[in-house]
């Protein structure tokens, strides 16, 4: 996938880098696998704002994603290659035998009318998803479960991947994006390669509409704001919650700084490397 620039006849074509969409070969989705999106302004059922900077947008369906990729030991053709307005990565509509259809995350390099399959029978190529068990070492993964059944949860995102790195007994090392080293029961499922889309992060939106039309409002800084409306407002010019050093606070919790995992939670046990252990 590669992105495209533009001749800076305005000032957001200057710096605009968007994707190419080179990869996209079907314009528009399997209507029977979408379903209403409603939009709720940040607002839970009180009509409180409880998650800022969310508003307006285009309108989108929601495409039904088969992240536990559960028909087993049977071959489906990648019938086409589509955007998908509600995540980073791209998906890819399979098709089995029998004329039933789903939407996979669609890895790097997955071409159409190529074969996937799901299940223990299936070899370790693109696309196709294991048990960890039956994954070479060293494989690079996506949508990987945590959870044997639960469906895939971890490197789901454009351009992400694991690395299976080891195996002890009953469960498989391996290596998260973040970097982070974790125990996942051999059991769980995930599917080889990477995924695609994987310029993701260098595209440059190159004017503030264009992040409206995704749904996201304008985020004001909180040290701009009144010492009312946030815990670092106030003070004259730049200054720390108008020039005092207590720990920042905001009515729900911690504003700053402060570390928000249970320390008991139970999954520690199953993490041999944390994400912040020095490379």
């Amino acid at each position: 996938m590669a992105l495209k620039t533009f001749k800076p006849n305005t000032p957001s074509n200057r710096y605009k880098e968007w994707n190419s969409f080179e990869e996209i070969t079907k314009d528009s989705p399997q209507r029977s696998l979408t379903v209403a999106l409603r939009k709720s302004g940040g607002r839970n059922n009180t009509g409180r704002i409880t998650t800022r900077h969310i508003g307006g947008g285009h309108e989108r369906r929601y495409r039904l994603i088969d992240f536990k990729r559960s028909r087993r030991d049977e071959a489906a053709k990648v019938i086409a290659i589509e955007y998908d307005p509600n995540r980073s990565a791209r998906i890819a509509l399979v098709e089995y035998n029998d004329g039933q259809r789903a939407y996979i995350i669609a890895p790097n390099a997955l071409q159409v009318g190529a074969s996937v399959m799901a299940g223990e029978k299936a070899a370790p190529e693109v696309g196709n998803a294991l048990p960890l068990r039956k994954i070479p070492l060293g494989t690079s993964i996506h949508n990987v479960e945590l959870t044997q059944g639960r469906g895939g949860v971890v490197a789901r995102a454009a351009g992400q991947a694991a690395i299976l790195s080891n195996r002890e007994g009953d469960f498989a090392l391996v290596r998260m994006p973040s970097g982070e080293i974790r125990k996942i029961h051999a059991e769980c499922y995930a599917t080889i390669g990477q995924v695609g889309n994987t310029e993701h992060m260098n595209v440059v939106s190159g004017k503030a509409g264009r992040t409206r039309w995704q749904g996201t409002r304008p985020t004001v800084r909180g040290m701009c704001m009144n010492p009312i409306d946030h815990p670092n407002g106030g003070g004259e010019g730049r200054s720390k919650s108008g020039g005092g050093r207590q720990h920042l606070l905001s009515p729900w919790g911690h504003a700053k700084g402060e570390k928000t995992r249970n320390k008991k939670k139970a999954t520690n046990k199953l993490i041999v490397q944390t994400r912040h252990a020095k490379k």
